[in-house]
């Protein structure tokens, strides 16, 4: 049967209402942090392929990887490394059926964005 009332209704959710969550915050930036971290990647193995081509085009990759620019570039792929993997912990976690409460969620999603800053830090010092 056709719906009479079909044009007269928002489409759900629709923009104007739709207040964004933390748990759907942290899920875009998990898949954001997927394709960037692939981006990174791409870098490292120019990196090391300029290592194997020769010392003078070696040269010139590591200098750039090495700046300003490249060790911040390196320092948010280290930083989006973490970020993912504690959103893939998560993702296991809810995987057995726990932490599906929006209180136990919006913790975990404190916990990735609080503990991939941490583990971050971590890692640029212990590097």
């Amino acid at each position: 049967m056709a719906d009479v009332n079909r044009g007269n209704r928002p489409l759900s959710p629709h923009l104007t209402i739709y207040k964004p969550q933390l748990n759907s915050i942290t899920s875009i930036l998990v898949r954001i942090t997927g394709n960037a971290m692939l981006v990174s990647a791409i870098l490292v193995v120019w990196w090391m392929m300029a290592a194997a081509s020769g010392p003078d085009y070696f040269a010139t990759i590591d200098g750039l990887i090495t700046s300003f620019i490249g060790d911040l570039v390196m320092t948010l792929s280290v930083l989006g490394l973490w970020y993912h993997a504690l959103g893939g912990l998560r993702h296991l976690i809810w995987d057995t059926g726990r932490g599906l409460d929006v209180e136990t969620a919006d913790r975990m999603g404190w916990g990735m964005i609080i503990g991939s800053v941490a583990l971050t830090f971590l890692t640029i010092i212990a590097v």
